[in-house]
């Protein structure tokens, strides 16, 4: 039986070292070499597992059943209105008051030959859980390869029609946690347009909008800081970019997604998905009341979460994906990221 301290470790043979423990499956220590060789960990977080633990329970975590953000925690499916918590303003995020990001996973030794090394991990969601209706039977891979891809793959499946929107939520800064800010990293994005968000709402207003002449636009690439310094006031909503980018031409393969990079360490990370969005959050609301890994002070925009997901609110949009899940069938969701 895994314990929510249980400690796991994945490697390679190029010195990548993934810990992650039972508690949300939360992603603890990602240990990259950099154009050196030099070691540092690129995930922000907390010490040891006891603060991890006592700490922000969504840094490195599992999310769901519906991560990110539903207006008002209310969604109707089939006809049957359904009133979830409201934990995030007037809206609904990531499970609500007991996400999974708090549950305890069963953790195993997953053997497969296209990975270095992976564990599985898995979690059933009771009917009625966090009252969404059906039982839902979760299982994630996380499997490391000898190409230094770190490969989250999800599978689940329901007892009843329900919604569902898994993620992980790791804040990456490819310098090394606690160096500072990730205000100089470049980051391009394979997406030409972005959902908007509302300060009315606090989320998505369902528009779909190109990202050419905003802050928005990482086609090229550019510097965090740049958008999280301009006048835009998408930016300034949220003192930085918290928004769901549509990711290029999205037809359920594997797509690159993102590719993040640090110019004075020279680590990159590219970020592929099967799923039509990635959320950005430059953590905004770290304000240095907290304590992070090498006893540095986890400030505003300390670290980058790069979210592969399904749109926010995408069961009350009609023009947003498919978010229903109907028994027979099974969700599945793939997201890479690669270290070079």
């Amino acid at each position: 039986m895994t314990k929510a301290s249980d400690v796991f470790t994945l490697k390679n043979g190029n010195n990548i070292e993934v810990t992650f423990i039972g508690r949300g499956g939360q992603l603890i220590g990602i240990k990259v070499p950099d154009a050196k060789g030099e070691i540092a960990d690129v995930v922000i977080g907390y010490e040891n597992v006891d603060a991890a633990l006592a700490g922000d329970g969504y840094f490195g975590a599992l999310c769901g059943r519906y991560a990110n953000r539903i207006v008002g925690g209310k969604f109707e499916l089939d006809g049957t209105q359904y009133q979830l918590d409201v934990n995030n303003g007037p809206n609904h995020l990531h499970g609500g008051n007991d996400g999974f990001n708090s549950r305890v996973w069963d953790v195993e030794p997953y053997a497969d030959s296209k990975y270095a090394q992976a564990y599985k991990l898995s979690l059933v969601s009771p009917d009625g859980d966090q009252k969404y209706p059906g039982e839902l039977t979760v299982s994630v891979i996380y499997g490391l390869t000898d190409d230094n891809e770190l490969v989250i793959d999800y599978t689940a499946d329901t007892t009843k029609p329900t919604i569902i929107n898994l993620t992980s939520h790791a804040y990456f800064n490819l310098k090394g946690a606690g160096t500072g800010t990730v205000e100089n990293h470049i980051l391009e994005l394979n997406a030409d347009k972005y959902t908007p968000i509302s300060a009315e709402i606090g989320t998505v207003t369902g528009e779909i909008a190109e990202v050419k002449g905003t802050a928005m636009d990482f086609v090229d690439a550019k510097k965090i800081g740049d958008a999280c310094h301009s006048d835009c006031p998408q930016v300034k909503l949220v003192d930085g970019i918290d928004h769901n980018f549509v990711i290029n031409g999205y037809d359920g393969n594997l797509k690159l997604a993102a590719r993040l990079s640090d110019p004075e360490s020279g680590r990159e990370m590219q970020v592929f998905t099967d799923q039509p969005g990635v959320q950005i959050y430059t953590g905004s609301h770290f304000d240095g009341s907290e304590t992070g890994k090498s006893g540095a002070p986890i400030e505003k925009w300390a670290g980058v979460a790069l979210e592969t997901q399904i749109f926010p609110d995408s069961p009350n949009k009609e023009n947003f994906p498919n978010a229903v899940l109907r028994p027979g069938e099974v969700y599945k969701h793939t997201c890479v990221y690669k270290f070079s």
